[in-house]
């Protein structure tokens, strides 16, 4: 099944885009309400990646249920009707928004979304580096990149170059990619060659967008997953697979050598550095000290620990058990962290110190505090 191409972007209202954004930029530089106090100016926040930062641009692909997330019991914390979210409501991008003083960021995807004042969402649930990873049914992050160039050229065309540049240099850029392209890890390549190609990959989509005025970048760890409900029930005896995981920790090791070396390379790239895999395997190993009742089970699913990926009924199994409280369950479902654990995920992000966010958490990129000098997290 093909990826939606630009034909799902091309029909966007370039009228709608020009008024939106020259009454934001013209009259004011604070054209949000801040929420919480957290910030008051305008800064754009533009975000790639995976199901954790999809906000439903895969309900507006050629794809199957496995990769769509629009359907009960999604969403049931928050959106009704179900977003397209792969959790029961916010993602981290949500909160990273809200404390930006941000609207949600709309994905990009979304038919009736013409108006990017603020940003766009380009993540694709399932999406990896590499093209290859569930090809042809998810938006990788390759394509992800030639939306944001099409939405570059919107910019151009309705603000000038100047005020278009203006606006990609001050925005902040997240993205979350890896851990779908591990789970396939096999011959012929050994883990090192992998990770290469993985890393490879995202830095050339981080270069496409520094080119193109992106300065200040958000990422998270690539999570440790050969634990996570639905890769476990794959093992005998319900075990770890401790492959995937040694090689997502190649992957966060190369990762943090890679951003130190794009650092010194890129005049003006700064970058903030969220251990997410960390912060997950804290709260497999010790749910109730961070306020949930199981690390382990998923709130929906069917079979040991509800790992298989049945949830909602809409992925060729029709019987799956939902908990009474999702908020009690570190994951939602086999794959993917409930709303309180993003939560949590996005305070450590905006404002963790540099034991879990650095060399800068976000509220420094959002601020433009960054000249201090500050220690880097060690390699994990």
């Amino acid at each position: 099944m093909a990826v939606a191409t630009t034909s799902s972007s091309s029909s966007k209202s370039e009228a709608g885009i020009a008024i939106a954004l020259i009454l934001c930029l013209s009259i004011s530089k604070s054209c949000s309400t801040p929420s919480q106090g957290h910030f008051v100016e305008h800064v754009a926040l533009f975000v790639f990646g995976d199901s954790l930062f999809d906000p439903g641009n895969n309900n507006y692909i050629n794809t199957t249920t496995d990769f769509q997330a629009n359907h009960w019991p999604y969403g049931q914390s928050y959106f009704n009707p179900p977003s397209g979210r792969f959790s029961d409501g916010r993602l981290i991008p949500d909160f990273i928004a809200e404390y930006a003083g941000l609207p949600f960021i709309p994905a990009y995807l979304e038919p009736a979304n013409n108006e990017f004042t603020h940003g766009a969402n380009f993540a694709s649930g399932g999406a990896g580096a590499l093209v290859e990873t569930h090809a042809g049914f998810v938006v990788d992050l390759q394509t992800q990149l030639r939306y944001f160039g099409e939405l570059e050229n919107y910019y151009r065309l309705n603000l000038g170059d100047a005020k278009a540049r203006q606006l990609l240099s001050n925005a902040v850029y997240l993205l979350s990619c890896g851990g779908n392209d591990y789970q396939y890890f096999g011959k012929p390549y050994t883990k090192e060659q992998y990770v290469d190609m993985v890393i490879g990959n995202m830095t050339n989509v981080v270069k496409g967008i520094y080119e193109k005025g992106g300065r200040k970048f958000g990422f998270v760890t690539a999570p440790l997953i050969g634990c996570w409900p639905a890769i476990r029930i794959q093992q005998p005896g319900h075990t770890c697979n401790e492959e995937i995981n040694d090689v997502a920790r190649l992957h966060n090791q190369a990762l943090a050598r890679q951003l130190q070396n794009l650092e010194k390379q890129l005049e003006g790239f700064v970058y903030s550095k969220f251990d997410i895999s960390t912060s997950i395997n804290d709260r497999m190993k010790n749910p109730s000290k961070y306020g949930f009742k199981e690390g382990e089970l998923a709130c929906c699913g069917s079979g040991p620990f509800r790992g298989i990926y049945s949830c909602g009924g809409m992925r060729g199994r029709k019987e799956y058990q939902v908990c009474d409280n999702a908020t009690e369950h570190l994951f939602f479902d086999s794959f993917h962290p409930n709303e309180l654990a993003s939560r949590q995920f996005a305070d450590l992000f905006w404002d963790g110190d540099t034991k879990v966010t650095a060399p800068y958490n976000l509220k420094q990129l959002f601020e433009g505090k960054t000249s201090t000098t500050s220690v880097p997290n060690d390699e994990l």
